[in-house]
């Protein structure tokens, strides 16, 4: 069985491969995973469930959990995928937006899609697929609005007129539409401002929206920064300390641990290893009814 690690790919990076008749493919990934057999049949295993998938038929799975593709015994399976991580799209997706798609991944009826060869996802997929310079900036593009396209209903954004709502609203709805990297650039008085709340009370509501205090969501989104800049860059860890924020590098190797439960040069080594290794599943598979959205 071959493996696919997408843990620590680049992701928004478009990939076709076979499957030969009667083999497996395993895949294992912390984001999205959006992938469409482009000729045979294939089977989708999960968590001892199976999911019959049709030539152009396209499947949406969440991250965080491991699947198997399976070709059909007579015939090989074409596929073409990708996957997405939208925490690390920091100047992209908004903190609300970054929260759904967390909140979506535990959400059975969103972790895990099917759309038929006559939905437009699934013709957005041809296009994308047949596209020569899919994996250049146009054509990454392209893969991201596919991904958001699948969560058109759950996305589409709710008009609102700020001044006329409440303080909780307000910081909702700012939320909504700021993306992350902007958090780092206000203190919590400026934001208690664009609120119009006193800042006791705003410290109430953004923990109640966020989950978070504001001073531990800015240091998540400097340390989800870090993350990636050490898997995606050469830069040394002071560097990436540097342009996390932080001024301190001991300081930074010691929220980088709390946060991660390992030292930052030590996450960059094991990332680089798993690239090169990659994990090997074994399961067996029986058909069982698994939760799933069919479009």
């Amino acid at each position: 069985m071959t493996n696919l690690n997408c843990l620590h790919e680049t992701h928004l990076n478009l990939k076709s491969f076979s499957i030969l008749p009667g083999e497996k493919w395993s895949i294992k990934s912390v984001g999205w995973f959006l992938f469409q057999i482009k000729k045979g049949n294939g089977c989708w295993s999960q968590n001892g469930a199976n999911v019959e998938l049709e030539t152009g038929a396209v499947l949406l799975t969440a991250g965080g959990g491991q699947g198997l593709i399976r070709a059909d015994q007579l015939d090989k399976a074409v596929v073409c995928g990708f996957h997405v991580m939208p925490d690390h799209l920091l100047g992209l997706f908004t903190l609300e937006e970054q929260e759904f798609f967390k909140k979506a991944a535990s959400r059975h009826e969103l972790a895990l899609q099917i759309f038929a060869p006559h939905h437009p996802v699934a013709s957005k997929m041809n296009t994308v697929c047949a596209d020569h310079f899919q994996n250049g900036l146009p054509g990454k593009t392209a893969l991201l609005q596919l991904f958001v396209d699948t969560f058109d209903k759950e996305l589409k954004p709710v008009a609102a007129n700020l001044e006329n709502t409440g303080a909780r609203e307000r910081l909702r709805l700012l939320l909504r539409n700021t993306s992350p990297g902007v958090l780092l650039e206000i203190n919590f008085n400026k934001l208690a401002q664009m609120t119009h709340c006193t800042p006791r009370h705003l410290s109430r509501i953004f923990y109640d929206l966020t989950g978070a205090s504001f001073r531990e969501k800015r240091a998540q989104i400097r340390l989800t920064r870090a993350s990636e800049l050490l898997t995606s860059s050469k830069s040394k860890v002071v560097e990436v300390a540097l342009e996390s924020g932080y001024k301190s590098l001991s300081l930074f190797n010691l929220m980088f641990a709390r946060r991660f439960g390992t030292s930052p040069s030590q996450w960059r080594q094991r990332r680089g290893i798993n690239n090169q290794t990659g994990n090997y599943l074994s399961a067996k598979t029986r058909p069982i009814q698994l939760p799933v959205r069919l479009v």
